[in-house]
């Protein structure tokens, strides 16, 4: 495929029905609860958060950053950061506030999606030094009262925007990966900062749909696999 956002909608074609993540909840007790997504509802709300991205203004190759744990949400931004043909910028949960602004304005990312609202709070610390930054989507809690008013939005409410967005324009979404190139900017993944200033390492969608053939080529991990995700996302 040309791009990631090409590969994952062949998926979703292929296997709609079939689990695509896992993800767990924590009650009060401390037990956990294990929800399975298909490709098929990852492929719905994927689809309404690109198209969302689409109308707040992100351009082909455009930076979106996660500041973010791994976690679930982690990767429905970075598919529908793909999708939109944007690019994800990968910031630790851990990174101090100086440096997650000077990573915001060296990538010159437009959107942030910040895990909770210790990221959130780093954001609005550092809003007057990242003027690029239009708006902070906030994957889990609500939005404190003392938010910037306009500038932080909740996940549900940029899917709902998407959504609304997709019935008045159904391909805007499907027109954003069929012009993507597999030499278009896909990713900026930046080092941890222990020896200076961050790096951003560019990967392009070729980088990541040539991993993606060559595990299928090598036969190491297959659609009935089960994979669990425990180093940093970010990395």
């Amino acid at each position: 495929p040309a791009s990631v956002g090409a590969l994952f909608r062949d998926r979703v074609s292929a296997s709609a029905t079939k689990v695509a993540f896992q993800y767990a909840t924590v009650g009060a007790d401390g037990t956990d609860t294990w929800h399975d997504v298909t490709w098929g509802q990852a492929n719905d709300v994927i689809y309404a958060l690109a198209a969302a991205l689409v109308e707040l203004g992100i351009q082909p190759e455009e930076r979106v950053a996660i500041a973010s744990g791994t976690r679930y949400e982690w990767a429905l931004a970075d598919l529908a950061v793909m999708c939109a043909g944007g690019a994800t910028t990968t910031i630790y949960p851990t990174t101090i506030p100086d440096d997650v602004a000077f990573i915001l304005a060296d990538s010159a990312s437009r959107v942030v999606f910040a895990e909770d609202e210790t990221q959130l709070a780093k954001l609005v610390g550092i809003r007057d030094l990242v003027p690029g930054v239009m708006a902070v989507i906030l994957m889990s809690g609500s939005v404190p009262s003392d938010a910037p008013a306009g500038w932080v939005h909740t996940l549900a409410d940029l899917q709902a925007r998407g959504t609304a967005y997709l019935e008045e324009h159904p391909g805007a979404v499907d027109e954003r990966i069929e012009a993507s190139r597999p030499d278009q900017l896909a990713t900026l993944i930046y080092t941890s900062g222990t020896t200076g200033r961050p790096k951003g390492v560019r990967l392009l969608h070729s980088t990541w749909t040539y991993q993606g053939a060559a595990v299928a080529a090598i036969n190491i991990l297959t659609e009935d696999d089960l994979q669990y995700l425990w180093l940093p996302l970010s990395h």
